[in-house]
């Protein structure tokens, strides 16, 4: 059953690959990439950090991030609207699904919603940071 799972995952994923041939994606990555090493370049931001961070969000593209995009959408509207606040990972809880966990699973979920929150902190912080670049060329 495992392997049937596998081989489809791996089908669909090569048919995802093949389209994005077709449609001229990656061509179109290319100059965008290059556009924006320019305008970072002018700006003065180091090209290689915007390199990490143009190929980061082409990969985010790619994964189709599904459940980790519309946390990352409630974590950006809270800081948009409030600002950097010291509850954040309070506000974040899902507390009809943590009543329901014994102490050890509230500890595990508690761990790893910080985790997902320095992460969209992190994407957040260098969206910004490129967005004024964008806004500045």
């Amino acid at each position: 059953m495992e392997k049937a799972k596998s081989a489809k995952s791996i089908k669909s994923a090569a048919k995802e690959a093949k389209r994005r041939l077709k449609s001229g994606f990656w061509e179109n990555c290319r100059h965008e990439l290059s556009a924006e090493l320019a305008r970072a370049r002018d700006a003065g931001v180091s090209e290689s950090r915007a390199c990490r961070y143009f190929t980061g969000k082409i990969s985010c593209t790619i994964r189709g991030g599904g459940e980790d995009d519309a946390f990352y959408a409630r974590v950006k509207e809270m800081l948009l609207s409030e600002g950097e606040v010291s509850d954040a990972i309070g506000r974040l809880t899902d507390r009809a699904y943590y009543n329901t966990l014994s102490y050890e699973e509230r500890q595990r979920y508690t761990l790893a919603l910080s985790e997902r929150y320095l992460r969209a902190l992190e994407r957040f912080r260098r969206e910004r940071e490129f967005e004024s670049i964008r806004k500045n060329s």
